[in-house]
């Protein structure tokens, strides 16, 4: 009988140099996504004396002009964690579900009072002062610690001195720098042990207070259905204005020429008949004007290319028209019921003419797809960012009515000095 075949090699030994080089390519992006938590994990520390002040002054009536600006900041500073924590927890962004801060002044302020998403953010905002400056200095902390000791011995070859070392004595021999290489390897190790830990650990810890419940009061529903109606009612009266003023502007105008040039050519067939084709070419060339700017019309009131092509195709139509150089992704983008597509080709549209006005943007990027039963349409450009949606004539108060109107959300992060972040979330009632 011939002896049994070795055993193979364990098959965890066999992974361990590519689970390892895996390890390694991973750290630099942990460790950015870990200085982001410490970043922000400051901006809300910072943020929490604010708001405390903010909160006494509204109490003597003088604070609450101050109230909106630090409520949209609170709901920025949650918007790059929700981004961060899906990334580091591997989906998309945690959703978000606020109420727009729309009305006059009191109404707002009762809007963002008794907003429970608003409410979240303000408990998330102590807890996230915590965990994420903690877990960003020990993570950063402990591998800083680690390159210190590992390059010990170039600093006591290139500096004059006694560089003190992490443990505490200072390194005043080649022996004792020697000495810090396996206390680097062991600090070292146990940084890439600790840093996915704290990044998980604290994205889990936090995730739960940026998420919005899943179940919603019934008085929390009717507000929304109430503000939705309301905005899908403005949505329809803008659209109907709109429409008014292009065909009375534009259309009626050009026929008008048409009937006047018709006019003139009855008279001069009545008295010089040879000068009447002049007139007749005239009247061809308004009558054909007036027929652009009516298929204008209607191109506004529903887009015909919607039909033809589907909404990736009338995107790319839109793109192809952009002045700014504009890139389309559609991966994973299917067809919609005929509302909702409409409303995405009109929030691209407005999204691009923005960024054609008002960015100064070199490249913008599209994105549209499908995400369980939500479209969600993505304009992304790197122009000078400070976006404000309140300004006159930013178009994207419009642009957020239109989502509103359909129970949509829309976000945007525009920071000064870009990049601009447009998300539009459309459900899809399927």
């Amino acid at each position: 009988m011939s002896p049994p075949p070795p055993a193979p090699p364990s098959t965890a030994f066999h992974r361990l140099p590519a689970r390892l080089h895996g390890e390694l390519q991973a750290l630099p992006t942990r460790l950015r996504r870990l200085a982001q938590a410490a970043g922000t994990g400051l901006v809300a520390l910072l943020a929490l004396p604010v708001l405390v002040l903010v909160a006494a002054l509204c109490l003597v009536g003088i604070g609450i002009p101050l109230l909106f600006p630090a409520l949209r900041g609170v709901r920025a500073l949650a918007g790059i964690e929700r981004r961060r924590v899906g990334a580091v927890l591997g989906g998309p962004p945690v959703p978000e579900r606020y109420r727009p801060l729309d009305g006059s002044g009191p109404a707002r302020a009762r809007i963002a009072l008794t907003d429970r998403a608003g409410l979240r953010d303000l408990c998330w905002l102590p807890v996230h002062a915590l965990t994420g400056l903690g877990a960003g200095a020990l993570g950063l902390g402990l591998t800083l610690a680690a390159v210190n000791e590992l390059t010990m011995p170039l600093w006591w070859w290139a500096i004059p001195g006694q560089p003190p070392s992490g443990v505490g004595f200072a390194v005043d021999s080649w022996p004792r720098a020697a000495a810090m290489l396996p206390i680097g390897v062991l600090v070292a190790a146990l940084a890439a042990t600790l840093v996915p830990v704290l990044l998980d650990g604290q994205a889990r810890l936090t995730r739960p207070l940026l998420t919005p419940p899943a179940g919603r009061s019934v008085a929390e529903r009717l507000a929304e259905v109430t503000a939705s109606r309301a905005a899908a009612l403005d949505a329809h009266a803008a659209e109907l204005r709109r429409i008014e003023r292009d065909l009375h502007d534009g259309t009626q105008n050009r026929l008008l020429a048409v009937v006047m040039h018709l006019g003139l050519i009855e008279r001069s067939l009545e008295r010089d008949p040879a000068q009447a084709l002049p007139l007749v070419l005239r009247a061809r060339r308004a009558a054909t004007d007036a027929l652009d700017e009516l298929r204008e019309a209607v191109r506004g009131i529903y887009p015909p290319i919607l039909d033809e092509r589907g909404l990736d195709g009338a995107a790319a139509a839109l793109a192809a028209r952009c002045p700014v150089p504009c890139v389309v992704d559609t991966a994973g983008l299917g067809r919609a019921p005929a509302a909702v597509e409409t409303a995405a080709y009109f929030i691209v549209a407005e999204a691009l003419n923005n960024v054609a006005k008002h960015s100064g943007a070199e490249h913008v990027t599209v994105r549209l797809a499908h995400r369980e039963d939500t479209l969600v349409i993505e304009v992304e450009d790197d122009g000078r960012g400070g976006a404000d949606e309140h300004a006159g004539g930013g178009g994207l108060l419009g642009i957020r009515r239109r989502a509103a109107a359909l129970d949509g959300v829309v976000t945007m992060t525009s920071p000064a000095g870009g990049p601009t972040r447009l998300r539009a979330e459309l459900p899809c009632g399927w």
